[in-house]
């Protein structure tokens, strides 16, 4: 049963003075802690990185993180919400107007924020690209097979992996010349994150397609494509991501035929006519 925020309630007369700042600051703000990284918290309740890990220790959780998805939890819980917006007793078209209206203006906050240098960037680096790795797991795995198949129809050579495994393995054996796509919503998932680091090692151009700001994906890539959206990182299920996430992988496909039509357009013709042709 969630109850984390009223546990810190509980026992904040007793913490520590630099604690007691991040445990006022937690209470006040629990909606907006799934998106604080750990420096960003501790500079928001004028406390220091060291008093954050102090502060998770002392309250008994694993690390910050762990922190971070019992109070994001918690405070689902207590607002009834499914995706920070939409409430259990929301009606059918509330729902409805809600959810498209919330992933039209993820798509065109997505389209006002994507530096215009670093798509240029991205472009050139595919067009160029002997061979390209997408890695992406969990939802962001639907938009990788999504950029697969796009890229498939147009003779683009790429593979997708969505096995950690399968990511390091083909990540190691990329070269110079080659480019590895990174895709992460949050920004911190491990595997695509270390999968991202040995493709740059290797000497190959990484592009990550991320939200907006710095973190552990950014540090390993060379060309950032971010998306916007309004949601946490604690959430039911990626929404209004996926839609931003998938809105940039159609504007590089559409570039790239774009850029490519004598070649490409051959490539599509036979593609939709072997799949058009199929009998039953």
């Amino acid at each position: 049963m969630p109850g984390d925020i009223e546990k810190i309630r509980a026992v904040i007369n007793n913490l520590k003075p630099s604690e007691r700042k991040i445990a006022e600051y937690i209470i006040e703000n629990a909606d907006k802690i799934s998106d604080l990284s750990v420096a960003e918290l501790a500079k928001n309740s004028n406390t220091s990185e060291a008093s954050v890990v102090r502060f998770c220790k002392s309250l008994g959780y694993k690390g910050y993180q762990d922190l971070k998805i019992k109070i994001a939890a918690d405070y689902t819980y207590k607002t009834k919400s499914i995706q920070g917006f939409v409430n259990i007793d929301d009606d059918i078209n509330t729902i409805i107007v809600k959810i498209s209206k919330n992933n039209m203006d993820s798509i065109e906050k997505t389209m006002d924020m994507l530096d215009r240098n670093e798509v240029e960037r991205a472009i050139i680096s595919i067009l160029h690209a002997n061979k390209i790795d997408i890695y992406g797991v969990g939802a962001s795995a639907i938009v990788a097979q999504d950029m697969l198949q796009k890229f498939m129809r147009i003779n683009k050579s790429c593979t997708a992996y969505s096995d950690s495994h399968m990511q390091l393995a083909s990540a190691a054996n990329l070269r110079q010349g080659d480019v590895a796509i990174g895709i992460s919503y949050s920004g911190q998932t491990a595997d695509t994150v270390d999968a991202l680091r040995i493709a740059k090692n290797s000497g190959a151009t990484t592009i990550c397609i991320t939200r907006f700001g710095n973190s552990p994906i950014t540090e390993v890539s060379d060309i950032k494509l971010f998306v916007y959206s309004t949601e946490a990182i604690f959430r039911s299920g990626a929404m209004a991501s996926r839609m931003a996430q998938l809105n940039v992988v159609d504007i590089l496909f559409s570039i790239i035929a774009c850029r490519k039509y004598d070649e490409v357009i051959k490539y599509l013709e036979n593609t939709s006519e072997a799949v058009s042709s199929r009998k039953y």
